[in-house]
């Protein structure tokens, strides 16, 4: 399987520059990159915050611009993404609950985009109604390899700033016991921190990469700070012994 990874976009209604950049020329730019590149992907993955401010205007333009897109996408929710108005302009993407979630097999591999979305919080959540569905997706994948993709890391990655807005620790541990029980969790990789970061989590590696616009400075002191490092995406490719993920900072909008 050859994959493709984008997360934080932060499209905004009005157009224009956030933090120095324009979000809209931004995905566009990396959208042009994966077309020139990358056409032989099986899938490409958002990992959430869709959208800056939750506006019907920023999912319109996220529409168009995915149209361009020459390759099967899946997408999931952030802590900046409205749900309801995302559903609006996508409405087939909620599962059974109502919750941006979904399965894509690909051969011996299977992708799972995870709702990790709290509203009104910036950390992330998970309800029993998404553990749940996590559960039978997992056992419907048994003999494949799981690639799970949520937008709040569970693990901590060692910036005091980004670890107090990760997934909430309850939930992180009640993702872990389901991944324990069926074994076939092979990584975990999210977006939020706007960092590119690696390692492994009780066992299972993880990874988390920059968004499409601006970035977290890599700060290991409490306190935040916007960066405007290289835009990226991430590459993940399987084979039968194993998997890599690559981090590519492609050219700005």
């Amino acid at each position: 399987m050859k994959l493709i990874q984008l997360s934080d976009l932060h499209l905004t209604a009005q157009g224009g520059n956030l933090h120095g950049r324009d979000p809209e020329q931004q995905l566009k730019a990396a959208i042009a990159d994966i077309n020139a590149h990358h056409c032989d992907a099986d899938l490409v993955v958002i990992s959430g915050d869709l959208s800056d401010d939750g506006s019907a205007a920023s999912y319109a333009f996220l529409a168009s611009a995915l149209a361009e897109l020459q390759l099967p996408w899946r997408v999931t929710m952030g802590n900046h993404d409205d749900r309801e108005t995302f559903l609006a302009q996508f409405p087939t993407l909620a599962d059974e609950n109502g919750f941006v979630q979904n399965v894509t097999s690909v051969g011996d591999d299977c992708v799972i985009l995870l709702d990790s979305l709290h509203a009104g919080d910036v950390a992330g959540t998970l309800c029993s109604a998404r553990l749940a569905w996590l559960e039978q997706q997992l056992q419907a994948a048994e003999g494949k390899n799981v690639f799970l993709f949520l937008h709040h890391p569970p693990m901590s990655i060692g910036l005091p700033a980004l670890d107090n807005v990760r997934l909430a620790p309850e939930a992180a541990d009640a993702l872990y016991q389901v991944c324990h029980r069926f074994g076939n969790v092979r990584h975990i990789s999210a977006g939020h921190v706007h960092r590119p970061a690696s390692g492994s989590w009780r066992g299972i590696s993880f990874s988390t990469i920059r968004g499409t616009n601006h970035q977290s400075a890599l700060r290991f002191a409490p306190g935040f700070e916007v960066s405007l490092e290289a835009p990226q995406y991430a590459i993940f490719l399987t084979t039968e012994e194993g998997h890599t993920v690559h981090f590519h900072d492609f050219p700005c909008g």
